[in-house]
């Protein structure tokens, strides 16, 4: 097997493979730092490669493996990449913000330790939109982050560092997170799979939340077996926490092993009040209703709640979250900053009758819900955009393009129900589309199942980039 067949074997397998002691951590280290190195200058995908520790990270598990090669962790030796906004402890944590760039953290995020107990090595950290605020990844001082299947377009944000370089092959499985789209949107543009959890599934520790439980952190996979194995190491509660679930039973990973019994469905191609989904993208949901029929599933067509009252209560947490991160307006991008004006606006009780109507809202979309075991969704309403394609609109128009793009995915942060985002082809422009599979609260398990029956219906995971699919010279 060559490097780039190594370089795009699914994590699971990766780790088998150490596991039998075919390839060591060390050896795979080396492949990933070598395509980093080649690729990531076009692609700028990783803000801060951790080569040095990554390497002394493989050659410790690679002497372990020699002399103790049972009772391993389940993703030993496997490599992973750390959004921007997460805290590794001794590299710079920036926000997407140049001028921090000199914040080294002090200590690893929750979720960063539970990464290493799984046994995985970290490459680096993926760039993010500034303050994660953005569905693109081009935050002012940093090349932009494109998108490995058309290098013109963007990967999605703000979790687009780390979908751009799995999807280029530059690491084995991702880590990103998610407040209004941020992981499936990546998923959505780059061919791969996308996990919003419930809510309270991840701890936020040792950090506060700040969005009244609309974000999440989660993974991104090449796979849904490699997604459902990082949601398992990711997942946990941390004494204190303001949300938690109980761990699953069985295993995520463990749970798509079944196929689930027959499902009722609805699937949604309209959203109010912004009317029709893309054709490519409702051309998306169509197949994939008739994969659902042909494996035994009920589907039927659904009218989604109208998303009127749900738009400006988001809208406002959001601008008040940028003002409260505690960042100067003078270092922020022109969006943020306009945001950031906005919320300075905002008087405590509006802000609280914001959370107040969301969590109205919340409450109708998991009552509509209700009745279906899953939703077949958009994950935006149209393909992803051109790197650049709204840099010198006004703040006013870039605000309502995003909501115009990304309005399928907000209203499931506002409820805290699982959703899964898979792709299921390509747009016109060669880039990837796919669709979104919405759970029950605290359901992971029944979409990752149904994922899992369509992906082997429908196998995706071995279609890879040209850009990305050369050798070093």
């Amino acid at each position: 097997m060559n490097s780039v067949d190594l370089a795009f074997l699914p994590a699971l397998d990766q780790a088998r493979l150490i596991r039998n002691q075919d390839i060591s951590p060390l050896e795979l280290v080396t492949i990933y730092l070598e395509r980093i190195e080649r690729l990531n200058p076009a692609l700028g995908a990783y803000v801060a490669v951790m080569a040095e520790q990554a390497l002394a990270d493989a050659r410790a598990k690679t002497e372990h493996l020699a002399s103790n090669p049972d009772d391993l962790p389940p993703l030993f030796g496997v490599t992973v990449s750390v959004k921007d906004l997460n805290a590794v402890e001794g590299v710079a944590c920036a926000y997407g913000i140049k001028a921090a760039c000199d914040r080294i953290a002090e200590q690893d995020d929750y979720i960063v330790g539970q990464l290493r107990r799984a046994g995985l090595i970290i490459l680096g950290k993926t760039a993010t939109s500034q303050l994660g605020s953005l569905p693109y990844t081009e935050p002012p001082g940093f090349p932009p982050t494109r998108n490995p299947w058309n290098l013109d377009y963007t990967p999605g944000g703000s979790s687009g560092g780390g979908a751009a370089a799995l999807a280029a092959g530059l690491c084995a499985i991702s880590q990103g997170s998610d407040g209004g789209g941020s992981l499936r949107g990546p998923a959505f543009c780059c061919g791969l799979v996308g996990m919003k959890a419930a809510r309270g599934r991840i701890s936020f520790s040792p950090v506060g939340e700040r969005l009244n439980g609309l974000a999440i952190n989660g993974p991104l996979g090449r796979t849904v077996a490699d997604t459902a194995a990082l949601l398992d190491a990711l997942s946990g509660y941390e004494l204190g926490d303001p949300y938690w679930l109980p761990d699953p039973e069985p295993s995520f990973l463990d749970g798509i092993k079944t196929p689930p019994a027959p499902l009722r469905i609805g699937y949604v191609t309209h959203l109010a009040p912004l009317g029709d989904v893309d054709p490519v993208c409702r051309q998306a949901i169509y197949e994939t209703v008739q994969q659902v029929e042909d494996l035994g599933h009920t589907a039927e067509a659904v009218t989604f709640p109208d998303l009127a009252e749900l738009i400006e209560p988001f809208t406002v947490v959001w601008e008040c979250v940028i003002a409260e991160v505690g960042v100067p307006w003078i270092a922020l991008e022109k969006m943020n900053r306009w945001l950031y004006w906005r919320a300075w606006r905002i008087n405590s009780g509006a802000y609280l009758r914001a959370v107040a109507q969301l969590q109205r809202v919340a409450r109708q979309i998991v009552q509509f819900c209700q009745p279906y075991d899953v939703l077949i969704m958009p994950v935006y309403m149209h393909p992803a955009i051109k790197v650049g394609a709204w840099k010198g609109l006004r703040s006013p128009k870039i605000l309502e393009n995003v909501i115009g793009w990304v309005a399928p995915c907000p209203p499931f942060n506002a409820s805290g129900q699982p959703a899964l985002a898979i792709p299921t082809g390509f747009d016109p422009n060669g880039v990837p589309v796919g669709v979104q599979l919405v759970g029950r609260p605290a359901a992971e398990a029944t979409i990752l199942a149904l994922a899992a029956q369509l992906e082997q219906a429908n196998p995706w995971s071995h279609q890879r980039p040209d850009f990305a699919n050369d050798t070093a010279a």
